[in-house]
């Protein structure tokens, strides 16, 4: 039985009937994960504008929560490539300050959507939508890495999409011969070590191989001007102290919009790598448990300095594929990912930018799903128009705009198909009983007596379909006796279908024509009832089918 809120940690349910086998299936998972999280880790915060320690605090404090707390059994929570864009750009206007209060924001927004159950609600968010922020995330940060690729030397990366290229350009005769040749290798080790092996990632592959060459050909080669970790940060290997989040009303406001987008993307994803391991394991996740942990996760991360978190799909499979089933696997990676920062933290520092460049490059390559864009480009046009619009606004302008103006091009989409499946019909002679689904008694025919009108509306009678069938009565002009409106193919009503309706019967009325109403189904009842709707047209003239609607209206129309 669930509880009021839905809150069931999968965690709790594994620890049942754990075992020695699970364990060791689990450590053994829970350490290649690990392994595979740190340069991702590192990478993302670089990439996000924050320190690289700060990358790996992250992944740390929100791996191990979202394992303890999570609605699935594999899940694996951190850092993604998905939030870079609109973590860099919250951090250019806002400093860090201005990021904890967006993703503390967040994390409540998505502990509200768990306690609420909105967890199955937001897999309906339109697929052309999904794979338009996701494909323009994907050539925003491949263009964000072309100065470290390159090498160039710029005081300032401007922050929007062409005028940096403008800037690169513009830069191009400042290239770094040796930074380019660093970044290609490492990008041809990581397309290319899993022909050798796939236990190991080829992104640590890359990084491990190039942080020596570097380091050889910089204190035993005199070869400098290779930009390493260390010569942009600081690393302070060590888990910080929580520090306190000022909040203020002006803050807020201003943050909301960024925090709202932080939220949706992360519920996105973190419940689309949940699914997918779904598929994988033949296990079931829960969508509102996870929310409310990825929730739990954005609002603590904050307080230690990191960054926003969600569900990591790429490290999510790679916990099934080395044997984690349960979330052991996961909060032994936090573990592992700890005592790597503790006592190997410093050695982080002697990375170069271009390999790092390089892995932001896959992992770019890896998000651009542009095989599935082409396969959009085929569907309907109003589909491609979603995927074009969220594409070319996440990429030109911002990720916040693209997602909610997708959303809003979504909707308005889907109620004009709505509208376009929904149909006002007038019924003047007779109705074959054959076709009726709410006739009672069969007949040969049932005849609509004279000075009668059958008002056939098929489909859901929202705001937009409310006023096309106003529109239709005003088109119509005539003066019957009594008017039948069936509603039996109505799932459901708004308040505007329950004001236009209201205004039809007035009219009706004021001309001394006598509104019926057949086929009303109990949800529909339900909201007319409670909107007053009866008061004005009587309980007396509902009717439960078009037989008992017709004889009542002959009877009306005969007096």
């Amino acid at each position: 039985m669930k509880n009021k809120f839905d809150f069931q940690p999968k965690l709790f349910t594994a620890l049942k009937n754990y075992s020695k086998e699970l364990f060791m299936a689990d450590l053994m998972a829970g350490i290649i994960v690990g392994i595979v999280a740190l340069p991702l880790a590192i990478a993302f915060g670089i990439a996000s504008g924050v320190s690289p320690e700060k990358g790996i605090i992250t992944a740390i404090i929100a791996g191990f929560i979202i394992s303890l707390f999570g609605g699935s059994k594999v899940q694996i929570g951190g850092p993604t490539g998905a939030f870079i864009v609109i973590v860099y750009g919250i951090i250019q206007n806002f400093g860090i300050e201005g990021l904890a209060i967006a993703t503390v924001i967040a994390g409540i927004i998505l502990v509200l959507m768990g306690v609420l159950k909105l967890g199955t609600v937001i897999k309906f968010i339109p697929y052309p939508i999904v794979v338009g922020f996701t494909s323009g995330i994907a050539i925003t940060i491949f263009t964000t890495q072309m100065k470290d690729l390159f090498g160039l030397t710029m005081d300032k990366v401007p922050a929007d999409f062409i005028s940096k290229w403008i800037a690169y350009f513009g830069a191009f005769d400042t290239v770094n011969p040796w930074a380019f040749v660093i970044g290609i290798i490492s990008i041809l080790i990581i397309t290319l070590s899993p022909r050798l092996t796939k236990k190991i990632p080829g992104s640590l592959i890359a990084i491990v191989i190039m942080t020596i060459v570097v380091y050889i050909m910089r204190n035993h080669l005199g070869i400098t001007g290779i930009e390493t970790i260390g010569d942009r940060f600081t690393i302070n290997a060590s888990l910080p102290a929580p520090a306190p989040i000022t909040f203020n009303m002006e803050t807020i406001n201003l943050l909301l919009p960024s925090a709202f987008t932080i939220a949706i993307l992360g519920a996105i994803e973190s419940l689309l790598s949940a699914t997918v391991a779904d598929g994988v394991t033949g296990d079931k996740h829960n969508s509102n448990t996870e929310l409310i942990a990825q929730g739990a996760a954005n609002i603590i991360v904050p307080i230690f300095g990191g960054i926003p978190v969600t569900g990591a799909i790429a490290r999510t499979m790679t916990n099934i594929n080395n044997g984690g089933r349960t979330p052991v696997a996961g909060i032994i990676h936090a573990i592992v990912l700890l005592l790597i920062l503790l006592f190997l933290g410093p050695l982080t520092k002697h990375i170069p930018m271009a390999c790092l460049a390089g892995v932001l490059i896959i992992v770019s390559y890896n998000m651009s799903e542009w095989r599935t864009f082409r396969m959009l480009m085929k569907n309907p046009k109003s589909d491609i128009a979603v995927l074009l619009i969220t594409f070319f606004l996440t990429v030109i302008f911002d990720l916040t705009i693209a997602i909610e103006i997708g959303l809003v091009i979504a909707c308005l989409l889907f109620m004009k198909r709505i509208m376009e499946t929904t149909h006002v019909s007038v019924i003047r002679n007779e109705i074959d009983p054959n076709n009726e689904l709410d006739i009672a008694v069969r007949e040969e025919k049932l005849i609509v007596p004279k000075g009668v009108e059958v008002y056939e509306i098929d489909g859901p009678f929202f705001f937009g379909i409310a006023n096309k069938f106003e529109e239709t009565m005003a088109q119509l002009g005539d003066r019957p006796k009594v008017r039948i409106i069936r509603m039996r193919k109505v799932p459901f009503i708004d308040s505007t279908g329950i004001h236009n309706l209201s205004n039809f019967c007035r009219l009706s009325q004021k001309d001394n024509i006598h509104i019926i109403l057949s086929g009303v189904n109990e949800q529909v009842h339900e909201t007319l009832e409670k909107s007053g709707f009866y008061e004005l047209l009587g309980k007396e003239n509902i009717c439960s089918n078009i037989n008992l609607a017709i004889q009542k209206a002959e009877t009306i129309s005969n007096k």
